[in-house]
């Protein structure tokens, strides 16, 4: 059987990876490009954000007026005060909810697991939900933004987990019993550890979620906790930024930082989660 030469191989075949390759520059690289470039211009290059280099580089400074002037370090601060407790309380509980449904196939188990995902495609209702926190008395605190946070991305968590938990042998699980742990020993000692993969991708998608949200943020705490995105909001529209584009594209670079740094490091182990939990 002879391998099959260049011109056997379909135009459109050998032209893809360089479509792909242009299409990721033109939809990722571009809008990169403008936001470093415009964070390094003084003022008056910047009142026209473009994709021109800078007269002369100034991204260091900017980056120290932005965090001097900005409060930024308080709204760094708040929004870990968010991001932790929330990303701690959906891996726990969503992959103990999704150990038992993958484990349990019932047709009770199987209606829950529908709509538990089904938040992934219905948008919860804002106004209902800030009237409902008002009732409660968490309306503008951090515990009422935690709990809007875990019931919109619990999904998520449920949705990549329990494809992954079907995966794992149940014979491990049973060994366990067999000697005689019970359920949340064989949780914590067995289920959880082969977890790492799977809870490593929710966790960062469920930090970019929360960590850049200020839609939410915005009805619910109304500004009563400084979060980085809420900060940036505040600050342009009180004037502080006003026309200052490469102080604004500073603040972005600030606020996008460890998220990157996070996702460059992780970023295997985000794709081997995704693909052994959602195709499994």
């Amino acid at each position: 059987m002879t391998k099959r030469s260049m011109s056997d191989v379909p135009f459109w075949s050998r032209l893809q990876p360089f479509v792909g390759t242009a299409l990721a520059v033109v939809t990722i690289g571009v809008p990169l490009w403008l936001v470093l470039v415009t964070a390094s211009k003084s003022r008056g290059e910047a009142l026209n954000p473009d994709l021109s280099l800078p007269g002369h580089w100034q991204l260091m400074d900017n980056l120290r007026e932005v965090w001097a002037d900005g409060e930024v370090a308080a709204a760094f601060f708040g929004s870990l005060l968010i991001v932790v407790p929330v990303v701690t309380g959906v891996l726990i509980v969503g992959s103990m909810a999704s150990w038992i449904l993958a484990r349990r196939a019932t047709r009770l188990n199987a209606v829950l697991y529908a709509l538990a995902i089904s938040g992934i495609v219905l948008p919860p209702a804002v106004v209902t939900v800030v009237l409902l926190l008002r009732q409660l008395g968490l309306a503008g605190s951090a515990v009422g933004m935690i709990g809007v946070y875990m019931g919109i991305y619990m999904s998520t968590v449920i949705f990549f987990v329990t494809g992954f938990v079907r995966t794992i042998p149940a014979s491990l699980e049973e060994a366990a019993q067999i000697d005689g742990a019970g359920p949340i020993m064989v949780f914590w000692r067995v289920v959880l550890p082969m977890l790492r993969p799977v809870l490593a991708t929710a966790t960062i998608l469920v930090c970019l979620y929360v960590w850049n949200d200020v839609f939410y943020a915005f009805f619910v705490i109304g500004g009563r906790i400084d979060t980085l995105p809420l900060n940036l909001f505040r600050v342009a529209s009180a004037g502080l930024y006003l026309n200052n584009w490469h102080l604004i594209f500073s603040y972005v670079i600030l606020m996008s930082l460890p998220l990157i740094v996070v996702f460059a490091i992780a970023q295997r182990r985000i794709i081997s989660g995704i693909t052994s939990g959602a195709v499994k």
